[in-house]
């Protein structure tokens, strides 16, 4: 598995042209959104979601948003990491109850455990919260970076893309969420010259301090 693993890893580059006529096999698809689904989040909350975009008109004028970048058009989906826009008490009494109903457990034996994170979120300053949320995003993204890895998927993470554009031909802001992070994902063309560029990385030496 280890082989497997760095091998993939090794494949893998932000890909920049890809075969708009090889798609994504459903299966594989609901593989790397599980992948997402399962990426650990601070106290578990998940306060975010990913938009999966297939239809071709929307990602036509999404990639007016993103600067001409093709990838946008071209790649076999679009998925748009979204965070929450602002969290109240709310998302915390949900993610309770879904945590007595999955794990069987009463909600009053729970109720410390939303209090803390009551005081803890919400004491924050709206600056915090969002910087907050924003690194919870990061973290799903190196889960789907690695899934498609592993399963023979080309990506290519973006945050050259504008926001408030997304967020309005995705309609993001009536669900309260706005985009963080969007990845094409497809099948590299055989015409990109990005794949055949050796990957450049610090040497194990400089990268890793043993203590």
């Amino acid at each position: 598995m280890d082989k497997v693993l760095i091998n993939a890893l090794n494949n893998r580059y932000a890909t920049k042209k890809f075969n708009p006529d090889k798609k994504v096999l459903p299966k594989d698809l609901d593989a790397i959104l599980e992948a997402i689904r399962l990426t650990p989040t601070s106290y578990g909350l998940q306060l975010m979601k990913v938009v999966v975009v297939e239809n071709k008109a929307l990602r036509e004028l999404l990639l007016g948003e993103s600067f001409g970048q093709n990838q946008i058009v071209e790649a076999s989906h679009v998925l748009v990491l979204c965070r929450e826009k602002n969290v109240d008490e709310n998302h915390i009494q949900a993610y309770i109850s879904n945590i007595a109903i999955t794990r069987e457990s009463p909600t009053e034996n729970l109720e410390g455990f939303k209090n803390m994170m009551v005081n803890s979120i919400l004491g924050m300053s709206q600056t915090d919260q969002i910087e907050w949320m924003d690194k919870q995003v990061y973290i799903a993204l190196g889960n789907l970076l690695t899934a498609c890895a592993l399963l023979g998927i080309d990506s290519c993470p973006m945050e050259g893309f504008k926001v408030d554009g997304y967020d309005k031909i995705l309609e993001l802001g009536k669900m309260n969420l706005t985009a963080n992070l969007v990845i094409p994902i497809g099948y590299r063309s055989d015409t990109d010259k990005n794949a055949k560029i050796k990957k450049v990385r610090r040497s194990k030496d400089d990268f890793i301090i043993r203590l």
